[in-house]
């Protein structure tokens, strides 16, 4: 059968569009040297669409390169100067991008792409030709004023870059939305109005529109004879035109004014990867950020500068939240008071909802010996941890919040005593150090219908809503208070209701109380709270960890069960049984039971068994629960008789 994918891209065909994804048009991909030729599959298609790739060493100070599908592989430009295009040639072999592939591109061993050691990091952004995102455009100048080139984004276009390729020329920036004009490859003027004297007919000034961008005849631009590469991002204002609905926008180029206090932009969704540059003084950076790299709450975000060849700095704050980025106070790159600055965001993905559960949910034993040292398989967003043989506390840690370790069986607060945890691997996560192989992680992506992660601040105010990005209902939450003195851990659960909440550190059964969810069933955009402390606590940091169902992939429920009354079977939709199970008793006391099928759910005893709420070691001594061909069974002496909810993944 076709994916549900398959079928939207099917439909839009027949309707003249394409459905497209976030992520069928932008990635992040990092990598690090291999001090030979490689292949980066991101997902991307060049060869059939086209586009361009952006590369950057991280770790050491080295120019930028910009290659694209008109101009050709190999060549390559550098933001960082204002040099000819270089072809990337040598011993008879492209050695930079040495091809545009259907779901990547091939690298060779140039150092502008790649390291001859295996020990350098780089980064890559990938941006695919699409309607209303991004397109490429070359050409050869004729000194006409007024002279129009045609493009295909057919949308409002947000950005315009230019660049001479045969020869030195600056790289020419049109802010269309501010009608402000500039530079990518140095910090010494800043913005100015746009004139006719690059864009238009060199005394008005003439926007592009949704095909043509209109030049002047100045040498810079479109000099008799010289050739030029533009480059044209889209600004999506609810006409972007993507996502399984094709209704979304997952671009935005924008301007701001600093305050010198914290600043949350809103875009209408939240960003993974976001560009800043000041526009009213001199000397201030184009600043490059993306969640790959880290946009955490509350930490140190990492930054590269387009406009120079210095390496990933990370002293300025950063924070993606779930309608756009967050600026922070005293960061004068970004957020100076009066300041006014521009910028270019791009959603974070996916759009649709998940299609194989093995896409955003993995079990994995640590391996010291070749990182990461725990792996997915996918970007990871999410993971709980910890020692099977006991003795140690679990540990939480989310893509969101960076470093910071959270304990789920205990009521502390957030620890930085992790704080060598890495996020930027595209198959899992490390947690550096020596720790024995006894340490399992689960770990999830954050997906529509599926899984989201939120952090936001208290306010103390009953009936407070917060913003999420899950896409549906959340069915389950679990929300932590991160700073002072901490809190228990909080849980929503929806076949328990909004009048009631679980502790996820704690054995006690459902409890009623107004002050956790203000008697208010979640929606598909806000979760709702109270002014209980753990939730609401004014001032304080917060993490909520939401949850659904999504069909075939993962189920929130509940089941009752009779001991000594027969075997209990628990359909949860699945076609080979569940991966993971959580269950916890609510009319009564007892433990939030953890299996899973790496370390075992087999019919009969040796269940693999912890406990969510305790240190103690992994139990096999009991049946607990058994396999079952749509979800799991719970035997029928294995627990007592009462009310159960639980939370599985195929």
């Amino acid at each position: 059968m076709a994916s549900k994918k398959k079928l939207l891209q099917a439909a839009a065909g027949a309707a003249g569009a394409e459905a497209l994804d976030v992520d069928d048009v932008f990635s992040t991909f990092l990598y690090t040297g291999t001090g030979g030729n490689a292949t980066i599959t991101n997902g991307i298609d060049l060869s059939g669409k086209g586009g361009l790739v952006i590369t950057k060493r991280r770790n050491v100070s080295y120019n930028w390169g910009w290659f694209d599908t008109e101009r050709g592989a190999a060549r390559s430009l550098h933001s960082n100067d204002s040099d000819a295009e270089e072809y990337l040639y040598n011993g008879g072999a492209l050695n930079g991008v040495r091809a545009f592939n259907s779901d990547g591109f091939n690298i060779g061993d140039q150092a502008i792409v790649n390291s001859y050691t295996t020990t350098d990091t780089i980064a890559s952004w990938t941006f695919r030709k699409a309607p209303k995102f991004f397109d490429v455009v070359t050409y050869t100048g004729n000194s006409v004023a007024g002279r129009a080139i045609n493009h295909n984004l057919n949308g409002t276009v947000g950005m315009l870059i230019i660049k001479r390729t045969d020869g030195s020329g600056n790289w020419f920036v049109l802010d269309v939305g501010t009608g402000k004009r500039g530079y990518i490859d140095y910090t010494a003027a800043a913005f100015s109005t746009a004139s006719g004297l690059f864009f238009g007919d060199g005394s008005s000034y003439q926007a592009p529109t949704s095909t043509q961008f209109f030049l002047s005849s100045n040498s810079n631009v479109n000099q008799n004879g010289y050739t030029y590469v533009a480059y044209l991002f889209a600004h999506n204002n609810n006409d972007g035109g993507f996502g399984p609905d094709s209704d979304q926008d997952i671009i935005k180029c924008g301007s701001y004014t600093g305050t010198g206090a914290k600043l949350d932009i809103n875009l209408g969704f939240e960003a993974q990867w976001v560009m800043v540059k000041r526009t009213d003084a001199s000397g201030y950076d184009w600043h490059m950020f993306d969640v790959m790299r880290g946009m955490p709450v509350g930490s140190d975000a990492s930054w590269l500068e387009a406009n120079t060849s210095n390496p990933e700095a990370n002293n300025a704050y950063m924070s993606a939240h779930p309608t756009g980025f967050t600026l922070p106070a005293g960061h004068p790159e970004v957020c100076a008071n009066g300041g006014n600055y521009i910028y270019m965001a791009i959603r974070r993905g996916p759009l649709a909802a998940p299609e194989d559960a093995t896409d955003v949910f993995a079990i994995d034993v640590r391996d010291d010996t070749d990182a990461p040292m725990y792996k997915s398989g996918f970007v990871t967003d999410f993971s709980l941890y910890r020692d099977k043989a006991g003795n140690d506390d679990w540990r939480a840690q989310s893509r969101l919040t960076g470093k910071g370790t959270l304990f789920p069986n205990v009521t502390a607060s957030e620890s930085s005593i992790y704080n060598n945890t890495t996020w930027d691997f595209m198959n899992g996560f490390k947690e550096a150090g020596s720790i024995n192989t006894g340490y399992l992680s689960w770990m999830w992506k954050r997906a529509p219908e599926y899984f989201d992660v939120v952090a936001y601040v208290g306010n103390d105010t009953a009936g407070r809503t917060v913003s999420h990005n899950l896409g549906a209902v959340p069915e389950m939450m679990w929300v932590k208070r991160r700073n002072s003195t901490g809190g228990d851990w909080e849980v929503y659960h929806k076949d328990i209701g909004n009048t009631k909440y679980l502790i996820l550190n704690s054995t006690a059964a459902a409890s009623t109380n107004q002050y956790r969810w203000n008697n208010t069933t979640p929606t598909e955009s806000v979760f709702t709270i109270g002014t209980a402390t753990n939730v609401n606590a004014n001032g304080d940091n917060f993490i909520a960890y939401l949850f659904a169902t999504v069909a075939g992939i993962s189920k929130v429920g509940s089941f009752s069960h009779t001991n000594g009354g027969g075997d209990t079977n628990v359909d949860c939709g699945f076609s080979s049984g569940a991966r993971l199970v959580i269950y916890k008793r609510t009319d009564d006391t007892g433990s939030w039971y953890i299996f899973d099928s790496v370390r075992g759910i087999v019919s009969g005893s040796g269940d693999a068994q912890l406990e969510l709420n305790s240190t103690g070691a992994e139990n096999t001594g009991f049946d607990l629960i058994d396999p079952y061909s749509s979800g799991f069974k719970i035997p029928s002496n294995a627990i007592g008789t009462g009310d159960y909810i639980f939370y599985a993944i195929a």
